[in-house]
């Protein structure tokens, strides 16, 4: 589970400041998908930032199973985000060098010893993950040779390594075509269902919307329930 409680962030401008985020709430249970929406620079980006402890509010708190982030150190923080948060960046950024497989592979040794025994697990989950994700047949491709959907698939895949139990994704479909888009869409709430994490996600397409289980709106830092017959 994450929860939001009274998040405000604020940046420093010239002589004031800007309210990225201004006093929000909000909770996503497993196995839920939230998500947010709203134009451009009104903070949605923030807000996933916050959420995955990426970034520290000045007030409020982010909670991740009930622990709250505010308390803890920054090597606490780092930890809590390998261990329990999956994040699915707008752009895959899969290292040129690397296959599919050792993409995915690089996820789950860091921060842990590579015995002989953890790269043979390693490499398991990683294969089960890529069969989830309809990519087991290109596990050993490298990027480019992979289309822009198969390689945002890997971003989900890796994203899920560590079993976390929060998947925070921004903007999956910005660079897919409608089809395309819409078939990482449902593979997100596909695997957000059956394992049981509480996704959060950032979306411009109002077509995956009514797919959700909730939707906010995000506008100039203010974020509010979204009209559900709006969707329609």
């Amino acid at each position: 589970m994450i929860e939001l409680r009274e998040v405000t962030l604020t940046y420093p401008d010239g002589d004031g400041v800007i309210t990225a985020i201004n006093a929000a709430s909000l909770k996503v249970g497993p196995g839920q998908i939230t998500a947010i929406t709203g134009p451009s620079g009104s903070g949605k980006s923030s807000v996933l930032a916050v959420a995955s402890t990426l970034i520290s509010p000045q007030h409020g708190d982010v909670l991740i199973n009930g622990t709250p982030a505010a308390g803890l150190s920054r090597r606490e923080t780092a930890a809590l985000r390998r261990d329990e948060i999956g994040i699915v960046f707008q752009q895959p950024n899969l290292l040129a060098s690397l296959t599919v497989l050792e993409q995915l592979e690089l996820m789950s040794h860091l921060g842990s010893s590579r015995t002989r025994r953890s790269r043979s697990a390693t490499r398991a989950k990683a294969l089960e993950l890529l069969a989830a994700v309809g990519l087991e047949k290109k596990a050993h491709k490298r990027p480019q040779a992979l289309s822009g959907g198969e390689r945002q698939r890997v971003n989900i895949a890796r994203a899920f390594m560590n079993d976390p139990s929060v998947l925070v994704v921004d903007e999956p479909t910005s660079a897919l075509d409608q089809e395309r888009g819409g078939a990482i869409i449902e593979l997100i709430i596909e695997l957000t269902r059956t394992r049981g994490v509480a996704t959060l996600l950032v979306t411009h397409d109002r077509s995956h919307l009514p797919l959700m289980d909730a939707v906010l709106t995000m506008v100039d830092g203010n974020l509010s329930v979204h009209e559900r017959a709006a969707l329609a």
